[in-house]
Parts: structure tokens; C-alpha cells; sequence
């Protein structure tokens, strides 16, 4: 997958797999990987709700700011996140750059059209300057680390936002993932963060993607599409990765049972959707650029191939 000029990946987006390798550990019974909540508050609620009813731990890994431009909503979301693990996203880290340079930090690929990415630019040059409000809340966000580290029984968890070597890599989209000739990169960046297991997002496309390494035993990346958005086919719920010594209490939508007991699912996160559109439309009227990218998604469900 290849970037258009001006779509690059910044530099200081970029860490190595070893890096992740070398990350402080955190150990966890059950975790909660939450990418891309992009501001709903009713998910938010519904994904704490679900964590206190199983004792999980939550890491938001990025972009839980996006359609949140109105200031209450901003400090809401962000004091609420930030009272649990978080890993900043594209979104979270571009967020002190000068209004006039005008970039998400998405780095799309050419496969995603020009007003797409002009249009996610408008955006995020919105919430800039609500977070220019909140200086000290922006601070915290553009200090957090790119990845985190995790250990659940005898599995150990890379947390990322983009793939295995970039904040904003598009390498773990689901359509990366099944190309057979990434599989050689894949096992490598697997065995360089000496992890089972990477948790991601960013592409805003879900994917469950499970591999042999060289010895046989699996390796999984967990990609959950977005948490505030719809992500499951057919269907209103967003998604997160769950992984935990034990199956879920709740209802998966993927699943695996990766290594000695430990399970990786995807769970449906069942949002009030009438409040979360009134909320959308309340910032995003029909005509402003979120409206014309994801208002489809949001307000009918996710039944397309590719939305980003």
C-alpha cells in the first residue's frame, strides 16, 4: 500500500517493533483495547459499563478525539479517557500543530480519494482550536507514548494505533493483511516485539487476521475498526479487542483462543444510536465535511466494503 505525495508518514511517527519489545510490561486478567472512539460519549459509557461488569482493564490506543469539537465535549471525553491506560493517536498527537498546517496525520493511502482527505484535514483543524482551550488537557495528549505493552496469562500484547512500525502505518488495514506477500514482514515484526498478539486500529476497517510463526503457534492481529463508529456489518455497533484468561461475558463477534486459555475477541459495543446522531448533528450539520465522510456510516450502519 502506497502514500500520495503529501500523505507521508511524519518521521517522528515511526518507532520499531524492537522498541515495542523493550516496552515496560503491564499485566492484566482482562483487557480492553479501545481504538478510534472519535468522540461518541455513548459509547464511551457503554465501554465502561462493560469493563466494570467483567474487572477488565482499559487502553484507549488513539483517535478517541475526532467529531467531539464542541468544548464540553472535549474535556468530557479527555478527562474521562485519561483516567485510564491511553496511547495517542494520529488524531491526539497532531493536536498542537499550528491551525494553518492543516493535517490529520492520517497518512491515507492513494487507494482513499482526495476529498476524503481533505475533508478529515477540516476536521481536525476544527478540534485544534477547541483544544487550543484546554492547553493543559493538549499537553497530556501530545505527551502520550505511541505504544504500550501488555501481559494476559501467557500472552503478550503490543498495543499500537498503526501497525507494527508507525503511529499512522497503514500496514495492518485488513486488506494489508491478507496480501500474501506481507506475510514475510508480518512474522518478522511479530518476532521483534516478541509479542503474540498486536492490538490496532486507525484504518477504521475491522480485521481479525491469524498466522503461523516459523514454529507453527499462532500469531494474531486484532484490528478493531473504530469503537464510536458502526463496525460490525450490517449493524450500529462499534467494536473493541477483548483479550482475558477467560471468554467474555459478553457477546463476540470474533473470537480465538490464542495460547493456553487466553482469548482474543472482538466485541459489539451496542450504543444508544438516536442520542449519538442528535449528538453528531449538533456539531456536524449536513453540508460540513464529517457530514459528507461518515454521516452514511453513522446514520445507516456499516454496510459497505470500505469506509474510512
Amino acid at each position: 500500500m502506497t502514500e500520495k505525495a503529501g500523505r507521508a508518514c511524519p518521521i517522528r511517527y515511526r518507532y520499531s517493533p524492537r522498541n515495542i519489545a523493550q516496552a515496560q510490561v503491564t499485566e492484566a486478567n482482562c483487557l480492553y483495547v479501545v481504538g478510534g472512539l472519535y468522540g461518541n460519549p455513548f459509547a464511551l459509557a457503554k465501554i465502561k459499563a462493560m469493563a466494570a461488569a467483567e474487572g477488565a482493564r482499559i487502553c484507549f490506543n488513539g483517535d478517541f478525539n475526532w467529531f467531539n469539537v464542541d468544548p464540553t465535549s472535549f474535556q468530557q471525553i479527555n478527562e474521562a479517557v485519561l483516567k485510564h491506560d491511553a496511547i495517542a493517536g494520529n488524531v491526539e498527537a497532531e493536536l498542537a500543530e499550528p491551525l494553518d498546517a492543516p493535517d490529520c496525520g492520517c497518512a491515507y493511502p492513494d487507494t482513499v480519494d482526495q476529498g476524503t482527505v481533505e475533508r478529515s484535514n477540516r476536521i481536525h483543524t476544527g478540534l485544534k482550536t477547541t483544544a487550543q482551550h484546554f492547553p493543559e488537557l493538549t499537553s497530556m495528549l501530545v505527551k502520550l507514548p505511541f505504544f504500550r505493552r501488555y501481559r494476559v496469562g501467557a500472552v503478550n500484547v503490543g498495543v499500537v494505533h498503526g501497525d507494527a512500525e508507525s503511529l499512522s502505518g497503514w500496514r495492518f488495514d485488513p486488506a494489508e493483511l491478507e496480501n500474501a506477500a506481507n506475510q514475510d514482514w508480518l512474522r518478522s515484526v511479530f518476532e521483534q516485539a516478541e509479542v503474540d498478539v498486536f492490538a490496532s486500529s486507525h484504518t477504521c476497517t475491522a480485521g481479525f487476521f491469524c498466522l503461523p510463526n516459523t514454529a507453527g503457534k499462532p500469531l494474531l492481529v486484532s484490528n478493531n475498526g473504530a469503537a464510536g463508529m458502526p463496525s460490525v456489518p450490517h449493524s450500529h455497533c462499534g467494536l473493541l479487542t477483548r483479550i482475558g484468561t477467560r471468554p467474555s461475558r459478553h457477546p463476540s463477534f470474533k473470537s480465538l483462543e490464542i495460547k493456553h486459555g487466553v482469548w482474543v475477541e472482538q466485541l459489539p459495543i451496542d450504543y444508544p444510536q438516536t442520542d449519538w446522531i442528535e449528538s453528531f448533528l449538533s456539531n456536524w450539520p449536513e453540508g460540513s465535511a464529517a457530514h459528507t465522510s461518515y454521516f452514511q456510516r453513522i446514520g445507516r450502519g456499516y454496510y459497505t466494503s470500505r469506509t474510512v
